[in-house]
């Protein structure tokens, strides 16, 4: 997948508008126009940081509309929604200096052999039980983790699962990739 330059301005303008009329209370952009990479059904992800310090990120794997409808739910959902930062939300004084990053993502690749996941190429979903947790691409390579560390900080740090969970046959491990870009 290769998004064009045209098409990551597009949705990362969608993405900043969204969050800016979360933060101030106001109807959500409309998405317009649902062709090429817009009308896709894609899983996506938006992250917002402030000074290089995390202050939302929510995404899908599993979307119900069209790409460009969906980056605008995750973006205010980013805004206003993310349960990390409820007591310290984003305020409209700090938009300007917000930093926002969309990740399109892959279809979800169930695998067996998890353990030759492509650190900083693939993505991990964990799923057991009730049970769910998620690294984008960039985690391990940011972390300087490992194939299994990484796979290993997910059990443990996002699904609640003990760390070598992934190992258990009855745990379902897919793989994703991801195309990031910001402004």
């Amino acid at each position: 997948m290769s998004i064009s330059d045209q098409d990551r301005a597009k949705l990362i303008e969608l993405a900043r508008s969204s969050v800016a009329a979360a933060v101030g209370g106001r109807p959500l952009p409309a998405a317009a126009g649902c062709d090429g990479i817009m009308g896709e059904m894609r899983g996506c992800f938006v992250t917002l940081t402030n000074g290089g310090r995390l202050r939302g990120c929510i995404g899908t794997f599993t979307p119900r509309e069209p790409l460009g409808k969906m980056i605008v739910q995750m973006a205010a959902a980013a805004a206003r929604e993310d349960p990390r930062f409820f007591s310290d939300p984003i305020t409209a004084g700090e938009l300007d200096s917000l930093a926002v990053e969309v990740s399109v993502l892959s279809p979800l690749t169930e695998t067996d052999q998890a353990e030759n996941l492509r650190v900083g190429v693939d993505g991990i979903y964990i799923v057991s039980g009730g049970r769910s947790g998620c690294f984008l691409p960039e985690v391990a390579t940011d972390q300087g983790w490992s194939a299994e560390e990484f796979l290993s900080h997910c059990c443990a740090g996002k699904a609640g699962l003990p760390p070598n969970a992934w190992q258990d046959p009855d745990v379902k491990v897919y793989l994703f990739t991801s195309e990031k870009f910001g402004g």
